[in-house]
């Protein structure tokens, strides 16, 4: 599929000052018709991505995330029909991502700004951590995260590790990548690994291969990262995880964020709301 949307680096060059806005502010923006990757907005705010599905695949879903902790860390499910969630008071999950992707019967039939006639009385939204949120404790740290220094979609990649299935439910797992000096590698995994709620410490570090993985300049959602001399790939759990298991499951529909376009919540990270 052609992307025809505002690269990152594009839409920050026209909102100079906006990456360490409040979440509202960003959220407002997407309301409004922005469309651009999260990754490097509301540095401390927690950001998380979205699975739709009928209430009849509710429980399954819930048992899959619970099942699969790494890749999918459950924030939060809503009743059937509610666009809403305490992680974010007054926002609207129709409207206030940046990107939608919309499914059928396992097929990616399209991406919307706007989710709203889309959304039925027995949707149940699943909110699920994503590793956005360790990004600026890593930079805190000293860990350069390329992905944002590049102005780029964080790189993200299928593998051919199964996933423990539930009911209608299977997959396989999908990580996301982002290089690093050889003498930081340890501190980025401690720092990650204090996140858990935004997939935790990485699940692989050096060869791809042996994810299954054939080609980092080619990943499977979001953009190539560029790789300075001497960098290590290190790879933790993807929240797009789910969005395999749709293709695989092949529900009669489903809304989910586009990769890389995700809900950025009012918590700080690591904190659940009150």
């Amino acid at each position: 599929m052609t992307d025809p949307y505002t690269s990152a680096a594009d839409a920050l060059a026209q909102e100079p000052q906006a990456a360490s806005e409040a979440p509202a502010a960003h959220r407002a923006r997407f309301r409004g018709g922005l469309v651009r990757p999260t990754s490097g907005l509301a540095p401390g705010f927690t950001q998380a991505n979205l699975i739709v599905l009928p209430a009849d695949w509710a429980y399954e879903m819930l048992l899959f995330a619970q099942r699969n902790p790494a890749p999918m860390p459950l924030l939060d499910v809503t009743d059937a029909g509610d666009p809403t969630t305490p992680w974010a008071p007054g926002a609207d999950l129709r409207t206030d991502l940046p990107l939608y992707r919309l499914w059928r019967d396992g097929e990616l039939v399209g991406e919307v700004a706007d989710a709203t006639s889309h959304w039925t009385g027995d949707a149940v939204a699943f909110l699920i951590g994503c590793s956005f949120g360790f990004e600026s404790a890593l930079q805190a740290a000293g860990v350069p995260v390329r992905n944002i220094d590049q102005g780029r979609n964080v790189a993200m990649y299928r593998t051919d590790v199964p996933l423990r299935s539930a009911g209608r439910m299977r997959g396989e797992l999908v990580v996301s990548m982002r290089p690093v000096p050889p003498r930081l590698v340890a501190r980025a995994a401690v720092v990650s690994a204090g996140v858990p709620r935004a997939h935790g410490e990485p699940v692989h570090v050096g060869d791809p291969a042996a994810l299954g993985i054939a080609d980092l300049d080619a990943p499977d959602y979001g953009d190539p990262t560029e790789m300075h001399p001497g960098d290590v790939p290190v790879f933790w759990p993807c929240g797009v995880t789910p969005q395999r298991a749709l293709e695989l499951s092949r529900p009669p529909w489903a809304i989910t964020h586009a990769p890389g376009h995700m809900f950025v919540t009012d918590q700080p990270d690591g904190r659940r709301p009150a």
